[in-house]
């Protein structure tokens, strides 16, 4: 006999306890209202049952005393002790199979504090030179994203509003943007404060080396690239000139 079937028994024999001699027996409805609650951190922290008989309310259980109380007066004295211990087991396996299946939903959902990847890129425009701060991949959803000027917050209305989407695997994404004048860019700074995180985390853009840089650093090797060759063609050069002078006098000589 399973769990949901031996409370429905034991409320039978309860309700034929209950009926006077000589009256007929009458149908009743029996339901029971399971109620759980947790607390951030602390886990499952609450657990009540409630039994009823038609309307009345028959039995209460909570996780504090495990154990059945009656609340109905045709339940004092009419059933014995070993019935009541009989209920008070049963309820403590629904309490039981609570705290399981609350910690299978919190492993299946993953819901842990998950920090976000922040950072700042760069954009420029014919008109517009725009930074955009992105924090990626984080859970819970609330988050704070502002700009600050010289280490200082800037007003909300000089930016654009914190944009935050879902990502489709349970975490989320979100960005803010602000336009700022060519040039000044590594006066803005972008600050993220998250559940995920032990304090704010502050983000700047980090520009990558320019064109000109790279075309100088290419130019710089090819040239001394070509020093080098020049220099080995040099003294290539200068070992062969003794060479032929000491054959030139060789030469006259055979001729006198």
């Amino acid at each position: 006999m399973g769990p949901q079937a031996r409370p429905a028994l034991l409320l039978l024999m309860f309700l034929r306890t209950a009926v006077p001699q000589g009256r007929q027996p009458r149908s009743h409805s029996l339901h029971y209202l399971f109620m759980g609650a947790s607390e951030r951190d602390l886990g499952p922290s609450l657990f009540e049952a409630l039994g009823y008989v038609d309307d009345q309310l028959f039995v209460y259980y909570d996780h504090e005393s495990r154990r059945a109380e009656p609340r109905a007066a045709w339940v004092w004295n009419r059933t014995s002790s070993q019935l009541w211990l009989q209920l008070s087991q049963n309820l403590k396996g629904w309490d039981h199979m609570f705290i399981v299946d609350f910690w299978t939903i919190m492993d299946n959902h993953n819901h842990s504090k998950v920090p976000p990847l922040v950072k700042v890129t760069h954009h420029v425009t014919s008109a517009v030179t725009t930074l955009q701060c992105q924090a990626l991949n984080f859970y819970p959803q609330n988050i704070t994203m502002k700009w600050l000027r010289d280490r200082q917050p800037l007003d909300a209305k000089e930016f654009e509003p914190k944009n935050v989407l879902p990502n489709g695997d349970g975490t989320y994404q979100g960005r803010v943007a602000l336009a700022v004048p060519p040039g000044e860019e590594q006066r803005y700074t972008c600050q993220v404060e998250h559940p995920g995180l032990d304090q704010p985390l502050i983000a700047t853009w980090e520009p990558l080396p320019s064109d000109t840089l790279v075309i100088g650093v290419i130019s710089g090797i090819a040239i001394c690239v070509i020093i080098f060759f020049v220099g080995a063609l040099f003294r290539i050069l200068r070992k062969r000139q003794p060479s032929r002078e000491t054959m030139g006098d060789y030469v006259l000589a055979e001729c006198d």
